[in-house]
This record gives C-alpha cells, structure tokens and sequence, in this order.
C-alpha cells in the first residue's frame, strides 16, 4: 500500500534542467539545445498496464478539484497508487507566477490531458478521462513557453515540424485514451 506522487516538470530539475526519458518532442533543454527529437516516455501507460494500481494524471492549475479527488481516492486505494502531477518549473521559460494559468493551457490543449485508473472499479468504469476534449490549439500551449520558443526563433522550419509531430502524439494519445474508456 504505496502512495506515489510524481511531479513531473519533464526535464531533470534539481539539477539545471537536462533533458530526460520525460522531456516532450520539440523541447529545447540541456544536451537538446536544438530540441528533443523524441516524445516522452508515458509513465501513465506503463503503470496502467500491469492492471494492478490506481494511476492517474493531475494538474492542480488545470482542475483542483480533480487534483483534490484524485489524491484521496488514491489515499483510499487499498494497494499501491501512482500520481503523476503536471508540475510548471523554470526550465519551461515561464513566469513562474502564472504557473496555474499555464497548467491551464496545458489541459485545454491537449497536452496534458487529466484521468484517472482504478482498477478494482466495474467493467467499464475503471478508466476515466476527467478532462474535456482538446480545446486550444496545441502551437498556443507550446509557444507560451520558452523551451518551445528558442527552437522556432533559432529554426522555423524545424519547430513546425516538432510541432506536426507534437499533434500527432497528442491526437493519438487521445485516441488511446478513449479507447481505455471501456475499460
């Protein structure tokens, strides 16, 4: 019976923000200057296919009462729990002060989109999507930010790519997530 709650600022933080198996496609971090050629690893995915704990994705800017929700119910889980938290961070070129805002931005894009796993639930309940189909476009979200920025400004071409590809990853990642639904 493990609570884990993983607050995920997708590059190595505490250490100056290198880049890492989290850092997003098209993010410009240290040893990826020109940006990340790969998208993230989907810890999420990984941890829901063992069938075994209570996962789910948060993000407190994005919908605090989810967050609130979430991290009781997974308090309550009578096993382990995984909790991956969407967390702003000064790597991301922001005004830290508007990281809720940014958090946001993040669920209404797509980017980051909110759900929760429990499987001791009923055939059909156990998967659920707790936030809205993309709303925003996923370039606004991305380009809020300085990580994202200093590719387009340095190469056009190439951030249009990540951009395409970013897209796509989180066009197909939604599509996975409604087909977990029937879970």
């Amino acid at each position: 019976n493990v609570n884990i709650l993983v607050l995920d600022t997708e590059v190595y933080s505490n250490t100056g923000g290198q880049k890492s198996k989290s850092t997003p496609i098209g993010s410009s971090a240290k040893f990826s200057v020109n940006g990340k050629t790969t998208g993230k690893k989907d810890l999420a995915m990984q941890a829901i296919a063992h069938g075994t704990a209570y996962v789910a994705q948060i993000a407190m800017g994005g919908n605090d009462m989810h967050t609130i929700r979430t991290i009781l119910e997974a308090e309550a889980y009578p096993g382990p729990s995984l909790i991956i938290a969407y967390s702003h961070c000064i790597a991301h070129g922001i005004d830290m002060s508007h990281g809720a805002e940014e958090q946001d931005f993040a669920v209404k894009s797509g980017y980051w989109p909110l759900f929760h796993y429990n499987p001791l639930k009923e055939q059909g309940q156990r998967f659920m999507i707790d936030s809205k189909e993309p709303s925003m476009p996923l370039a606004d979200f991305m380009y809020h930010e300085n990580r994202f920025n200093v590719i387009k400004a340095k190469d056009p071409e190439l951030a249009e790519r990540f951009l395409h590809e970013a897209e796509a990853m989180r066009n197909d990642k939604w599509h996975r997530l409604t087909t977990l639904k029937g879970l």
